[in-house]
């Protein structure tokens, strides 16, 4: 197995070996730390600070709670990288020493645990190492990088926040934007590809209305739990009888709620649900299908109004420009081992990551970063038992510190600089 212990070197401006222990000690502060969605001031606090001592021009409270840091280095492009800052209302269960074991109120008034079950908080510990190390390092450079701390992308709100808060006006249009993700995959190892990387979603939720009754009389009632189930089970031959089997979706009901007491049949019944689309028009036909099941289904049960079907949140699709792509697959072959580059297919996950680029229609490019142990992952695919991992979302997610820590800020810095202009060498001295 390749070593990865260390980064390499090659092309790279020096300092990342002396920063690592800060980046770790960041890190934790921030796993220890999570901030739900719209939540996170303590989180852009700290990157701000690290932004200022860098000597960046700093915005804060951008979309509420988001910050962009701007380091104009003379004539060239101008390159926007991303991190995401949210946590997740999960429990950790990890069991390290600098685990959460914070609580927060969310945005229904409920009392939840918190965690950064999703690696944000790597995702900005890398991001604040490649900024602070391409500060140190402008001699080598030329142009303006950009630095955007995104709230909120756990509830598909953050991105277009700052867009709505005038990101687009406010600060210089980007030649490219540039983002990564922590996932399931040997630690050191970078994924991509050209094209959709990551799939669209459409969270819903539905309301079916029935008529209550006493449990002992079910002839006086119209039973939603009933006309739930039906949907329910109907729902998941859309994919299975509706898509062909060249097409991909994913229909997740996450959520079922209906009454209070077992002899109590209720007046409604709730339904939420998740679906995941690598194609407009298949995601397009799902949600038809969705539609037509559901208000046939209340109409079958013979339910006294329609339904109602309420968007929830919507992530589009993330798609990498291919001649965006190039450069920044070039570098990375340039820089790293060939065995730590992989080609992945488009992964059922979603960001709201795209929004930046196409909104301001400029190219994005999106890859991911292997958290996992290289031999506990080497070791489960042996096995076939890779879907035992603990993955995104889970209370157990955990990428390991080393190499993953230096990985992304690498390939921040080594996709980055695949766009900004070289700086003009020096012409040597001439001989005394």
């Amino acid at each position: 197995m390749t070593d990865h212990s260390t980064p390499s070197s090659d092309a790279l401006p020096h300092g990342l070996q002396e920063l690592l222990p800060s980046l770790e000690a960041l890190y934790t502060d921030i796993h220890a730390h999570p901030e739900l969605s719209m939540q996170e001031t303590r989180t852009a606090g700290l990157a701000a600070e690290h932004l200022r001592k860098a000597g960046y021009e700093v915005t804060t409270g951008v979309g509420k709670t988001g910050v962009v840091g701007l380091l104009r280095n003379g004539d060239g492009p101008t390159v926007m990288l991303r991190a995401d800052m949210d946590a997740l209302p999960v429990e950790e269960a990890t069991g390290v020493a600098y685990a959460s074991k914070l609580t927060a109120v969310d945005h229904e008034g409920n009392t939840v645990p918190v965690m950064h079950a999703c690696g944000h908080d790597m995702h900005v510990t890398w991001l604040v190492g490649a900024t602070t190390l391409m500060a140190q390092n402008r001699d080598s450079w030329k142009g303006t990088l950009m630095a955007v701390f995104q709230p909120a992308e756990e509830t598909a709100q953050g991105a277009q926040a700052m867009i709505d808060d005038g990101l687009f006006q406010r600060f210089p249009k980007p030649d490219v934007v540039l983002g990564q993700h922590v996932m399931v995959g040997p630690a050191g190892a970078i994924g991509g590809r050209k094209g959709v990387i990551t799939s669209a979603a459409d969270s819903l939720q539905i309301r079916l209305f029935g008529r209550g009754a006493h449990g002992s009389m079910p002839q006086a009632s119209i039973d939603p739990v009933v006309m739930a189930a039906s949907t329910v089970l109907r729902l998941q031959t859309i994919v299975a009888r509706e898509l062909a089997p060249t097409e991909a979706a994913v229909l997740t009901i996450g959520s079922l709620q209906a009454g209070t007491k077992e002899n109590v049949i209720p007046d409604e019944a709730i339904i939420k649900l998740n679906v995941r689309t690598f194609d407009e028009g298949v995601r397009a036909r799902v949600l038809a299908a969705i539609t037509r099941i559901v208000n046939a289904e209340a109409a079958a049960s013979g339910a006294p109004k329609p339904p109602e079907i309420t968007p929830l949140d919507n992530y589009s699709l993330v798609t990498n420009d291919d001649a965006a792509t190039t450069p920044v697959v070039e570098a990375f072959r340039r820089h790293f081992a060939a065995e730590r580059i992989r080609q992945t297919g488009p992964t059922s996950a979603s960001e709201d990551f795209g929004s930046f680029g196409a909104e301001w229609g400029v190219p994005s490019v999106f890859w991911f970063v292997g958290g996992t142990d290289p031999d506990t992952y080497a070791k489960a695919k042996a096995a076939n038992r890779l879907n035992e991992i603990p993955t995104n979302h889970n209370p157990r997610f955990l990428p390991v510190l080393h190499p993953t820590l230096q990985t992304g800020v690498e390939t921040l810095m080594v996709a980055a600089r695949a766009w900004l202009a070289a700086a003009p060498k020096k012409a040597p001295a001439p001989p005394a």
